[in-house]
């Protein structure tokens, strides 16, 4: 035992005499400011914020004053204002006259995993399909087909397709919601310009990765609003639209929900188990009754402010979580990051 302890005491002499001890690549422990080098997994230098590619402990060992003491990071409190400030512009969500649902039964977490079909109804009983002439809510829609469900297989688009997701962002940024987003974000020092921000969109949720063997079969925007199947399951599929849409044709069976939101009105929060032409999501969150630009808007906040983390806002004096991931694999621009899911949670 004793030469165990003189051998270990030795090698941390050592590793002090030589600078700094081992430090983990995907931590900034002793990497603080350290030169940008696009071989690392993550970055520790004064940037990483803005591109979103910092590692996880950076504000622990190199901002150890925490966020709030930094001009440019995002607090905790100013995330629960600005999702305020964007719920009270959402002018163009449902009304409560516009949309009903028909949740039935109640699934315990046990329940949630047993692919047995609870409800005989379908969850939507009605909806005011006069929402989605909006131009906002059109654009979103015309995307949902432009997808191969299966990972594995590469996503091909046509001009068509991709003229398709520029007036998708065309439209949301006509939006006072998108706008506060932005000159918020700007204000942070995020963006420079709004022509840097829509470039930005663009590439975080439609640029492709590879999920499964092909290149190019997946994106942030197909992962969350449109849904994959991968390994015989449902990934994804966190947008209400989308499940009213397949529900309506036959294709997606709901089964149950296992959380429903204090909201009185629209948006609310709704967390399901349902099929989808035969494959199962054993829990599927999705707002219920808002905007396509009110989803897009707060999971790209919360992917800016907390990438990879728990985000946490507030609605309507509610306060509810948002997850994000990043995807890790491959980068675009100046090694940032694609998103690689996001979706709402209760807490």
């Amino acid at each position: 035992m004793k030469t165990w302890i003189l051998l270990i005491t030795a090698g941390i002499a050592c590793s002090l005499a030589s600078g700094s001890l081992y430090t983990d690549p995907d931590s900034c422990r002793g990497r603080c400011h350290e030169p940008y080098n696009k071989q690392d997994e993550c970055h520790c230098n004064t940037k990483c914020e803005k591109h979103r590619n910092c590692c996880e402990d950076y504000h622990m060992h190199c901002r150890k004053e925490g966020f709030s003491s930094s001009h440019d990071s995002i607090t905790n409190e100013e995330l629960l204002s600005i999702s305020e400030q964007l719920f009270k512009v959402d002018h163009n969500k449902a009304q409560k006259s516009d949309i009903t649902i028909n949740p039935q039964h109640l699934a315990s977490s046990a329940e949630t995993k047993d692919k047995e079909d609870h409800s005989p109804e379908p969850l939507y009983t009605y909806v005011n399909e006069k929402l989605f002439s909006k131009p906002t809510y059109a654009s979103f829609i015309k995307l949902l087909d432009n997808y191969q469900r299966m990972t594995g297989r590469g996503e091909v688009f046509s001009a068509e397709q991709l003229k398709e997701q520029e007036n998708f962002l065309q439209e949301v940024m006509k939006t006072e919601l998108m706008k506060k987003l932005y000159n918020f974000l700007h204000k942070k020092k995020r963006y420079s310009t709004q022509e840097e921000f829509v470039s930005d969109l663009k590439e975080m949720w439609f640029g492709l990765y590879s999920r499964g063997k092909d290149e190019g079969d997946s994106s942030g925007f197909e992962h969350v609003f449109s849904g994959e199947v991968k390994k015989g399951k449902v990934s994804g599929f966190h947008n209400w639209i989308r499940f009213y849409l397949l529900e309506k044709k036959g294709l997606v069976n709901y089964y149950s929900h296992n959380y429903d939101g204090p909201w009185a009105s629209y948006p609310d929060v709704l967390g399901m188990q349902f099929s989808w032409d035969g494959y199962f999501k054993e829990v599927g969150s999705a707002f219920i009754g808002c905007s396509p630009e009110f989803e897009f808007g707060l999971y790209t906040l919360c992917f800016i402010a907390r990438p990879g983390k728990m985000c946490r806002l507030s609605l309507g004096g509610h306060q509810l979580g948002i997850q994000t991931y990043t995807w890790t694999k491959s980068t675009y621009g100046n090694n940032r990051q694609y998103i690689a899911t996001a979706y709402v949670t209760s807490s």
